[in-house]
């Protein structure tokens, strides 16, 4: 499992260490015609995908950067300096022998082949543009099961990538959804035969080593009727003077019956940019899980969605956030109805210390056909200094007859009788600190496997030091 630890409260980020650069390729900086028709040629990618990335280059040239969310920080992006493919090895190896050795060593330090021999059912490791390990129990592999990233997805499952590839998230969706689709590379195809339950988790690691890199993993996942399946993804980057820039997009699609849930733990370093895509569509009786765990990068902004499109579907988001210094965590959710007899849970946990700034952004849309639906939306932060910041932005369209909604929010501060409490029967300050936002952030924590609720604590016990005093 990835070692989940972000700098401490000195200013050390414990996986900002990074490898001597010693690619296969490495593309020129900046982003035209000429790199995506590489891209493409180097992948060797059919035809019809490389006219999807080339309207997407136009999509994105073409459309303004987004004028709301933190302007002042979006605008500071080059994209002409950004490098948007890094081959790292020669092919993905299926054993971590096969692996490069600098590369291997540094999912070592990260803890990622331990965690793959102690829980995982398959695991995909991608270092820069490319995966260089994957894995999958041969249980799984017999029942049907696909799990594999998406370059190798395209090339052995051509036709099912291409029947849903850019359904969910279209280039036009937005800027940074356009900038993926003509550029992306690497992610995970997953796919979940009718009726089988994958009940240990599968999951992908992302790591950025290069100086001025971007990331822009694709990752669809489908269920079949009656399936389930739980993935997640973790990340990290080292720490550069210049910023990366790392812009997924994450489609999800749940037939009726199926069950998926998605977990990311992401632990940016304080220059990466996090500005990502993420939406499922759930259909008839289909339950759809995001569990977000936003750390770290200087700019987060993400906004994982469910769309209802079948009757008694369910969706939930659970989100917790971290802004330190110099950090804005820009985060929500979004639910569209679109069934009768549908439901969906926002919960949304931030702290802001040390000047952060956390900002809650939420969207739900409830259509006429939706009728007896039901919504709940909770947003909570809390405040360890005077300088930092929390922010809501809530918006709800409720169109559809016999709608329950509840919307509730909270805003607070250390309390001085809190830590009385608990310093006086022997705990220190900081400690105290730590237990408490640990007990704000359970709801999250319970959600996660037993050993990523271990590190998430761990986690929060480290950025916490010397948080207050």
């Amino acid at each position: 499992m990835e070692k989940i630890q972000p700098k401490d409260i000195g200013g050390e980020y414990q996986y900002g260490f990074k490898d001597p650069e010693n690619y296969v390729f490495k593309s020129k900086p900046g982003l035209n015609r000429k790199i995506v028709e590489e891209i493409s040629w180097m992948k060797k990618e059919p035809d019809w995908m490389r006219e999807f990335r080339l309207k997407a280059l136009d999509i994105f040239l073409s459309k303004p950067m987004p004028h709301w969310g933190d302007t002042a920080l979006l605008n500071q992006i080059h994209f002409d300096q950004i490098y948007y493919y890094l081959k790292p090895s020669e092919k993905t190896a299926d054993t971590w022998e096969d692996v490069p050795e600098y590369i291997r060593n540094t999912f070592e330090k990260l803890g990622v082949p331990q965690a793959e021999r102690k829980f995982l059912a398959g695991l995909t490791a991608q270092y820069e543009s490319e995966s260089v390990y994957h894995s999958l129990h041969e249980s799984l592999t017999r029942q049907g099961v696909i799990f594999l990233d998406m370059d190798a997805g395209l090339r052995e499952h051509p036709d099912l990538v291409k029947e849903y590839f850019g359904t969910v998230i279209g280039p036009a969706d937005n800027k940074f959804a356009a900038l993926n689709s003509a550029v992306w590379s690497g992610g995970s195809l997953v796919y979940i035969p009718k009726g089988v339950q994958v009940s240990i988790p599968l999951q992908a690691y992302f790591r950025i080593n290069a100086k001025n890199a971007g990331q822009f993993e694709r990752t669809l996942i489908l269920a079949e009727e009656g399936s389930s399946v739980h993935y997640i993804e973790g990340c990290t980057a080292p720490v550069y003077s210049s910023d990366s820039l790392h812009s997924a997009v994450v489609e999800l699609i749940a037939k009726p019956g199926a069950h998926i849930r998605y977990t990311t733990i992401q632990n940016w370093a304080p220059n990466v940019y996090n500005l990502v895509t993420k939406r499922a569509i759930a259909h008839r009786d289909a339950f759809v899980e995001w569990v977000d765990g936003n750390l770290g990068s200087k700019l987060t902004m993400k906004f994982p969605a469910v769309y209802l499109m079948g009757k008694g579907a369910r969706g939930e988001i659970l989100s917790c956030a971290l802004a330190g210094r110099g950090q804005h965590q820009d985060t929500g959710a979004k639910l569209f109805f679109g069934a009768p007899h549908t439901s969906g849970t926002i919960t949304s946990k931030s702290i802001s210390k040390d000047g952060g700034r956390a900002s809650y952004r939420g969207l739900v849309k409830v259509h006429p056909q939706a009728h007896d639906t039901k919504v709940r939306v909770r947003c909570d932060a809390l405040l360890l200094d005077e300088q930092s910041r929390s922010d809501t932005y809530p918006t709800m369209e409720i169109d559809g007859e016999r709608t329950q909604v509840e919307h509730e929010a909270s805003v607070s501060k250390i309390g001085e009788d809190q830590l009385f409490y608990l310093t006086s029967r022997g705990i220190t300050e900081s400690d105290a600190v730590a237990l408490i936002v640990n007990g704000f952030f359970e709801c999250f924590a319970k959600e996660l496997p037993l050993e990523y609720s271990v590190e998430l604590n761990r986690l929060i016990q480290m950025e916490m030091e010397g948080a207050v005093g």
